[in-house]
């Protein structure tokens, strides 16, 4: 039996509604309500009223699967579709910082993950069978993945790259190397194996 908490359970409650947040732990929920209490109660009802907002009005693409109001998505307006190119990303963190990032303009396809069958995560939880669909439509030329360097990030690029390549879509995958400035003998090996397969012709 565990002991009781040192809280009134609406605190109790609260801390365990904060330690949901990734990386946070029960120390860091503690400080953030004893803040919100203490100093931000305007701040939490403002947070309050945001994040109820926004969960009853934000939704995902049909298309893309990319957060958005509404049914219209910035991310696949006619103008991307013209250029053919497709960018396949795991998260819409990820799909913000090539925007961000890079001058790439065509469209996007969110997966909200990565293969991982020891998780659960098949090809209908990523979206596949939706993805399959924009990749029979024509207008993809190039499939672009940008899926993570890690082992599951690795195997859903390869199950992407055959969806493609059954299509006969030209696919590429993003480089993963040696980052700006950086030097080599602080690289770990499998980053600087992957940069030395990956090379390019100059």
């Amino acid at each position: 039996m565990s002991p009781p908490s040192s809280y009134p359970p609406r605190l109790t409650r609260l801390i365990d509604a904060l330690r949901r947040l990734p990386g946070v732990g029960p120390k860091s929920a503690q400080r953030m309500a004893f803040h919100l209490l203490e100093r931000e109660r305007d701040g939490a009802r403002a947070l309050s009223a945001a994040l109820l907002d926004a969960l009853d009005n934000i939704g995902r693409c049909t298309q893309c699967r990319m957060f958005c109001e509404g049914e219209g998505c910035r991310y696949c307006s006619a103008a991307r579709t013209e250029t053919g190119q497709l960018c396949i990303v795991e998260g819409p963190a990820d799909l913000i910082a090539i925007e961000q990032g890079t001058p790439y303009r065509g469209r996007y396809f969110v997966l909200m993950g990565r293969l991982s069958p020891i998780d659960g995560i098949g090809p209908d939880e990523l979206g596949l069978p939706r993805l399959s669909e924009q990749l029979d439509a024509g207008w993809v030329r190039e499939l672009i993945i940008a899926t993570n360097p890690t082992v599951e990030g690795e195997a859903t690029a390869y199950y992407l790259a055959e969806m493609g390549k059954a299509r006969g879509i030209r696919v590429s995958r993003i480089a993963h190397g040696v980052p700006m400035g950086g030097e080599l003998e602080y690289v770990d090996a499998g980053t600087l194996a992957h940069a030395l397969s990956g090379r390019t012709s100059l």
